[in-house]
């Protein structure tokens, strides 16, 4: 896929995401591997609502600037995301629910949202939470690195998510699940409410070839 559509598309998912509220004010990044190696991201202090296609930051493979604005500060997140999964595409959003997810004290960090819906699991896997860092802290990279390329789908605790794709649709679609689903554990927190049993979801499993990590919630 050339440059020129990567470019718009990513312009266009990130004004979708801004409108329907699910990243305010200059929050939120996204970045897309290209043919050569190297990627595009979005630039530092922008808007996901008034991208300019022609200013995204073109980094090279070594993830140096060639060209465009500074990119975003969280590329050490990116960078670790793509250096231990085979994803195409990342997306990061300070999206209510899910940072409000990432708050609560009994979430699991190996799974951060219990097997409430098909389609969570389809798109999303199981969620990590990876523990506070400041936004930028070339700590979060080791963070990212320690799961092992197990997880698509992450939670920065009181920061927002972050989710790798092998397309950009792919992940903001996933994107959108993992949100909706937190939104969905919010609204029933307290309220015990059944979840996927485990041959449901061996099920899902294999009829979708999902890759799910070992670890997480029992819920029978």
């Amino acid at each position: 896929m050339s440059d020129t559509k990567l470019r718009d598309d990513i312009c266009r998912f990130g004004r979708s995401l801004f409108e329907r509220g699910l990243t305010p004010g200059s929050s939120g990044n996204i970045s897309v591997r290209c043919e050569d190696g190297g990627w595009l991201v979005t630039p530092t202090n922008a808007s996901l609502g008034s991208l300019d296609p022609a200013r995204l930051s073109r980094l090279g493979a070594d993830n140096r600037l060639v060209s465009g604005d500074a990119p975003t500060k969280e590329i050490p997140l990116h960078a670790a995301l793509y250096e231990t999964r085979s994803a195409r595409a990342i997306v990061h959003l300070h999206s209510t629910h899910s940072v409000a997810l990432s708050m609560l004290p009994e979430i699991d960090p190996r799974a951060a949202l219990p097997p409430m819906t098909p389609y969570y699991l389809m798109k999303c896997g199981l969620t990590a939470l990876v523990p506070y860092y400041r936004p930028g802290d070339p700590a979060v990279a080791d963070a990212i690195r320690g799961l092992a390329g197990k997880y698509s789908s992450v939670l920065l605790a009181n920061h927002g998510p972050v989710v790798s794709g092998d397309s950009l649709e792919a992940a903001v679609f996933a994107m959108e699940e993992l949100e909706e689903t937190a939104k969905l554990y919010l609204l029933l927190r307290g309220l015990n409410p059944r979840y996927l049993a485990p041959a449901q979801i061996a099920d899902l499993a294999a009829a979708f070839k999902l890759s799910l990590p070992d670890q997480g919630h029992d819920h029978a």
